[in-house]
């Protein structure tokens, strides 16, 4: 009788990256941020510890779960999957390795007496866990190569907006210049009220994923208005971090930037554009709703060690309403110094 190997659950050498990313690729549940380059990426541009778990039988995986530990002084320790991703959670091909790796997680959550561990899943998958469901959608849907049609799929008054922009000469460009993006995007977070990321994140990103990333600029009359990153994943397109100076508004560059997008990445035989994270209530959650998109409820699972409630951290918190008014009126440079220090550990 030959013996079935046992389950083993290990975390991620470099020696597997080869054989998780051919898993997540034919894993119909992958999302671009299973992706293993997501480890390294976190480690050297948030400085959080990956902690990436898969399990094999043998020598075959059967089960993966990205996951890092984000330790701060204000906002606690937990255990994410994953700090800086829409999308997280297990990606199993099993029943009984799907049981085993989030047992693991959660032991591991236990042993390192974190707050909680955060698994960030498109669908509910721990029956009895707390879960928040009621504040993060994302926003996905189907495109073609046919420009008109994808055109005419935006809703009217959305529709004129974007004609607006293509009107008053709007071009876009895409550019290698990182720190050109980073202008705009810094700009434009610190007029949300939001701190910025850290620039050494969005290098991380780029570099790690260069085979997928894209930095698109949006111009009128040779000023900078509108920027864009953009991740290309087989069939689908994610604009995953955006901004624009106050200049873009009156000339709908963002409406233009995003058209400008969908309709290349149609042209590169694209045929999902996802919209990616927005919190309900939120200018973002409106701007794509306009654009035809329907919110789909983001199920992001908690279970908790330390903590007695699913964490709260959010600017929709209202115990944070008088810290994003005082954060918009920051000048640039004093809100790009501080706002790294914050963000990394809101990711």
């Amino acid at each position: 009788m030959v013996r079935t190997p046992e389950l083993r659950v290990t975390e991620l050498r470099a020696e597997d990256r080869a054989d998780w990313d051919a898993f997540v690729a034919a894993h119909p549940d992958r999302t671009f941020c299973h992706r293993s380059g997501w480890s390294e990426a976190i480690a050297e541009g948030l400085g959080h510890r990956p902690r990436f778990l898969l399990a094999r039988r043998g020598d075959r995986i059967e089960a993966i779960l990205p996951l890092a530990q984000v330790r701060s002084r204000l906002f606690g320790h937990h255990l994410v999957s994953t700090p800086g991703c829409v999308y997280g959670g297990v990606l199993a091909s099993s029943d009984e390795a799907h049981r085993a790796l989030t047992a693991h997680a959660c032991a591991l959550a236990e042993r390192l007496g974190v707050a909680a561990l955060e698994l960030r899943n498109q669908q509910p998958t721990q029956p009895g866990w707390p879960t928040k469901d009621q504040l993060y959608v994302t926003f996905r849907k189907a495109i073609t190569d046919d420009d008109d049609a994808n055109l005419k799929a935006i809703p009217r008054k959305q529709r004129a907006m974007v004609r607006k922009g293509i009107k008053v000469g709007l071009t876009s460009e895409q550019t290698t210049d990182l720190a050109r993006f980073y202008a705009i995007y810094a700009e434009s977070v610190r007029n949300l009220g939001t701190p910025v990321f850290p620039r050494r994140w969005l290098e991380a990103l780029y570099r790690v994923f260069a085979d997928a990333c894209e930095l698109s600029i949006v111009t009128h009359a040779g000023a900078d208005i509108a920027g864009v990153m953009s991740f290309f994943d087989d069939d689908t397109v994610l604009p995953y971090y955006g901004g624009s100076r106050p200049a873009a508004r009156a000339l709908y560059g963002n409406d233009f930037m995003y058209w400008d997008l969908m309709s290349r990445a149609a042209g590169r035989g694209v045929r999902m554009f996802d919209y990616g994270r927005s919190k309900r209530g939120t200018g973002a959650f409106g701007f794509k709703k306009n654009w035809g998109f329907e919110p789909q409820p983001l199920h992001y699972q908690y279970h908790l060690v330390r903590s007695r409630a699913v964490p709260d951290v959010n600017p929709n918190n209202p115990k944070y309403r008088y810290f994003i008014a005082a954060w918009k009126r920051l000048p640039l440079p004093v809100a790009n110094r501080l706002g790294p220090l914050l963000a990394r550990n809101l990711a």
